[in-house]
């Protein structure tokens, strides 16, 4: 997509750094990606509860919550599912780069589109002192495509079979499945509270939960 705007010139703000050093908090987008029906929303909404009853600012980022306000222009073809992605990524980054956990539960089927949402949080920030990128953390909610379809909260495998839905991702639509996630959750042999912890625990892990002045 090409660059339209023209005259215009990044204003510096705070840095991140003296952000994260006011808020005791550093910012990182966890990333859910996976079928729909894979239960991806259920662990983001859990995910998001937890780690605002430790005291961590936490705002999620739905799929179709989305769709009703800045995506709502945008259909489910190839391209449209593309900049759809891009522009949750640019949204998370904001949330991320302001000391706030940015937790985004997208379908996000294509490898080349979840590359890019990492790409743009693991480059330094435009401020000077912006040495570090943002964290990113990728989490597939793997689910086989037969378990999705019996849960089908929605109906909406049944809508595709019956050609009612075109371009829908794991019947019609490609999913294109992470190679090397940070986080691998089988959610057919999964509880969402297991989910959850197995989350948690990474994040301890890599120390990224921790606050800036600690």
């Amino acid at each position: 997509m090409s660059i339209k705007a023209t005259n215009i010139t990044w204003h510096p703000s705070l840095s991140r750094t003296e952000r994260t050093t006011l808020r005791s908090q550093k910012g990182l987008t966890i990333w859910l990606t996976g079928l729909s029906a894979s239960g991806k929303s259920t662990i983001a909404v859990a995910l998001e509860q937890h780690l605002l009853h430790q005291g961590l600012q936490t705002y999620l980022l739905d799929g179709d919550n989305i769709r009703f306000g800045l995506n709502k222009n945008l259909g489910f073809s190839p391209a449209d599912r593309s900049e759809n992605i891009r522009r949750i990524a640019e949204v998370a980054r904001l949330f991320a780069d302001s000391c706030t956990i940015a937790i985004a539960s997208f379908i996000s089927p294509y490898t080349a589109d979840r590359q890019l949402a990492r790409e743009l949080h693991e480059k330094a920030g435009p401020h000077a002192d912006d040495k570090e990128g943002l964290g990113f953390v990728e989490v597939w909610v793997d689910v086989p495509v037969e378990v999705a379809e019996q849960r089908d909260p929605k109906g909406l495998y049944k809508k595709a079979r019956a050609g009612e839905i075109k371009e829908f991702t794991g019947v019609s639509a490609p999913y294109e499945e992470p190679v090397n996630p940070e986080i691998h959750i089988k959610s057919a042999e999964t509880s969402v509270e297991d989910a959850v912890k197995q989350i948690v625990e990474f994040l301890n892990e890599q120390g990224v939960l921790k606050t800036g002045s600690s």
